[in-house]
C-alpha cells in the first residue's frame, strides 16, 4: 500500500502532527533515584532546542508524596529565567512563548500555587487534572470521591481562566482499571464532554497502565472524534506495560487523532514508592510486580515510525532526539526502551560498508547484466496458478 493509498483508506488520519514530551514530570515520577535539578532543566531546554513545542515541566503537587518534585520551582526558574537559553531559541527563530510549558496539578492546592508563581512569572502556560472513570482508582490518586473532584475542578477551571492558564482535563482508566478491572468507553466520552462543559481547554485520554488494545483504541477515538470532532481537544497518552504502544498510536492516527505524548526511553508509570531508597508514599503499592515494565510510548521511536510514514511531526529535530534519547540512558544508568536509539534510522542510502566485493564478479562469470534480478527468458511479470488462490476449506 502507497503512502497516497493509506491515507485513502483512512480518511481521518493526519499528514501533520503535533508531539509532546513529558519525560522530566511523568518519565521521572516512577525513577526511585532521584534525578538532579541541572538534568531536568538540561532536557527540557534541549527537548525545546529540538523542536518540541509542547513539554511537561513538573509536577506541583505535594512533594511530601513524590519527592522527586521537590524542586519544582526551581526547574521553573531554569526553564523560564535562563537568558542564554532564550537566545539559543532566538537562533533557531523561536521566541520563548513559542513553547508551552504544562504542570501537574491534581488538586487544588496545586492549582493555588501554579497561579501564584504565574504571578511571580515562573508558573506554567497550562495545568492538568485527572478524573478516572473507575472511582476506586480515581480515589486512589486524589484521595476525593468523582462528585467531590468535578467540584473541585470546576472552580479550578475559573481559577486558571482568571489567571491566564490553561488548563487540560485528563481522563483515566478508559480501557480499564488495574482496580476495578474493566470500565465502559461511554463513560469516558461522556467525562470528556463533562470537561469540556465545565471550561476545559484540553483533554488528555490516557491509557494510564498498558489495558487498551489496538481495537480498542480505533473504537474509542473514532466514538470520540465522531462526537467532538475537533481534533485540537484530544491527546492521546499511551502506556507500554503490555508492548501495544506503537500499534496503539497507529490506530488512533487512523482514527484521526493529531496530538500524542511519549517519554525519552519510554520512561514513565506509577509514581515511585522509593526515592534514594527511602519509602515515600507515591499512590501506594506497584500495580504490577516488575515496576521496570511500565513506562510510556518511546519518544523516539515515535517520531521515527511517524516520519517513515511520511507524516509531517512538526520540525522536530530526530537525530538530536536520537542523541538525547542515547544520553538519557547515562542520566538513568540502564538500558531503555528506545529501539531507535541503537539501530537508528532507516538507511536512505546504500551503506557501501555491507556490500559484498564479489556480486559484480560473480554476474559477469554468469553473464548476468547489472540490474538482472530473474533468469534469461521468464515473463516480466509472475503468473499465480489460480488454484493458489483458492482457500483450502
Amino acid at each position: 500500500m502507497s503512502e497516497h493509498d493509506l491515507f485513502k483508506v483512512h480518511p481521518r488520519m493526519p499528514r501533520k502532527v503535533r508531539l509532546a514530551d513529558i519525560t522530566v514530570r511523568d518519565g521521572f515520577q516512577h525513577e526511585e533515584a532521584w534525578i538532579p535539578t541541572e538534568a531536568k532543566v538540561y532536557y527540557l531546554q534541549e527537548l525545546a532546542l529540538a523542536g518540541v513545542r509542547r513539554l511537561e515541566a513538573t509536577n506541583l503537587g505535594n512533594p511530601r508524596i513524590m519527592p522527586q518534585f521537590k524542586d519544582a520551582e526551581e526547574v521553573l526558574k531554569g526553564i523560564r529565567r535562563d537568558e542564554y537559553f532564550a537566545k539559543r531559541l532566538g537562533r533557531k527563530g523561536l521566541k520563548p512563548e513559542d513553547i508551552e510549558w504544562t504542570a501537574i496539578t491534581i488538586r487544588e492546592p496545586a492549582v493555588d500555587r501554579a497561579i501564584r508563581l504565574k504571578e511571580q512569572g515562573i508558573g506554567p502556560d497550562r495545568v492538568l487534572m485527572m478524573v478516572s472513570t473507575d472511582e476506586q482508582h480515581h480515589f486512589a490518586n486524589s484521595a476525593t470521591t468523582l462528585p467531590e473532584y468535578w467540584k473541585e475542578a470546576e472552580r479550578c477551571i475559573q481559577k486558571c481562566k482568571d489567571a491566564g492558564i490553561k488548563m487540560c482535563g485528563t481522563v483515566s482508566t478508559i480501557w480499564g482499571s488495574p482496580i476495578a478491572g474493566p470500565t465502559r468507553l461511554e463513560d469516558a466520552v461522556e467525562f470528556t464532554k463533562r470537561w469540556l462543559s465545565i471550561g476545559a481547554d484540553d483533554i488528555e485520554h490516557a491509557d494510564h497502565d498498558g489495558s487498551a488494545p489496538p481495537d480498542q483504541v480505533y473504537r474509542y477515538y473514532s466514538m470520540i472524534l465522531d462526537e467532538l470532532p475537533n481534533p485540537d481537544l484530544h491527546v492521546a497518552h499511551f502506556h507500554v506495560t503490555r508492548g501495544w504502544g506503537l500499534a496503539n498510536v497507529l490506530a488512533a492516527l487512523q482514527a484521526g487523532i493529531e496530538i500524542f505524548e511519549g517519554t525519552l526511553g519510554g520512561l514513565g508509570g506509577q509514581p515511585a514508592n522509593f526515592l534514594d531508597r527511602i519509602p515515600v508514599p507515591g499512590t501506594g503499592a506497584y500495580y504490577y510486580k516488575d515496576p521496570n515494565v511500565v513506562g510510556l510510548v518511546t519518544f523516539e521511536d515515535m517520531c521515527v515510525m511517524l516520519d517513515e510514514m511520511g507524516i509531517d511531526i512538526g520540525g522536530i529535530n530526530i537525530d538530536r532526539i536520537l542523541e538525547l534519547g542515547t544520553l538519557m540512558e547515562r542520566t538513568i544508568g540502564r538500558r531503555l526502551r528506545s529501539e531507535a536509539i541503537l539501530n537508528g534510522r532507516i538507511p536512505k542510502e546504500p551503506r557501501e560498508e555491507f556490500k559484498r566485493a564479489k556480486l559484480p564478479e560473480r554476474k559477469k562469470k554468469l553473464g548476468e547484466r547489472d540490474g538482472q534480478i530473474l533468469p534469461e527468458g521468464w515473463p516480466e511479470k509472475a503468473k499465480v496458478p489460480p488454484g493458489v488462490l483458492k482457500r483450502k476449506k
